[in-house]
């Protein structure tokens, strides 16, 4: 179990949101997201308890999801190669494939973010709120991390192959993004849950625990 804190990587932007029904979109079917800029982790306080939403915005208008109803895709442009720095060790044995949606945008590929620029800053103790990473189902391992200045590996925030809930700690107005890696081609159901305590009274707050449902292709 690792609890981890995600600090802020890069300027967050302003959040327009294109909300529909409900306040989100509804999709009959699962919408496939395979490049641009898409906040998995998406992160609010609404009605007393903590919400997760997918935010894409890879098109012109940003678009609001239940986790449920897109399918994320790493496309074969993400497959790689291990390396054999024992820094990647964590990813398994060097030399075998890996597919990674990075955490520099490539626009061929999805680039997958936590956005919590919706939380108020002073409504949650500590401006802190904890995703866990509860399970991860699929062919292969998930392990998300941020990079160094040098490109290299500096902080696994989520690796299911060690264990897991795995637990990262986001803060109000934050925005950022890591690497997603996974180590065999095929579907992953990943499920995860968010909760924080008010700053008035401590009051814990919680989010329903949400399933992604990632779609590794060779």
């Amino acid at each position: 179990m690792r609890n981890t804190s995600l600090r802020l990587l890069i300027g967050a932007t302003a959040v327009t949101g294109l909300l529909m029904a409900g306040g989100q979109a509804q999709a009959a079917c699962p919408v496939p997201l395979d490049h641009g800029h898409v906040d998995v982790v998406g992160l609010a306080y609404e009605d007393g308890s903590l919400e997760i939403a997918v935010h894409d915005e890879s098109g012109a208008e940003e678009v609001e999801y239940a986790p449920e109803d897109v399918t994320l895709r790493a496309l074969p442009g993400a497959k790689t190669t291990i390396p054999a720095d024992p820094a990647y060790s964590f990813l398994g044995t060097a030399g075998k494939p890996v597919w990674i949606l990075p955490e520099v945008q490539n626009p061929d590929l999805l680039w997958a973010g936590f956005g919590a620029e919706e939380l108020e800053t002073g409504v949650l103790q500590d401006d802190e709120v904890d995703v866990s990473f509860l399970s991860v189902k699929g062919p292969g391992r998930l392990a998300v991390y941020t990079d160094d200045v040098f490109g290299e590996p500096e902080t696994v925030l989520v690796n299911s192959g060690d264990g897991l809930p795995d637990t990262v700690e986001v803060q109000a107005g934050d925005h950022t993004h890591a690497n997603w890696a996974f180590t065999r081609a095929g579907t992953y159901t990943v499920k995860v849950r968010a909760a924080a305590h008010l700053a008035a009274d401590g009051s814990p707050v919680s989010s329903r625990t949400v399933t992604y449902a990632f779609e590794v292709r060779k």
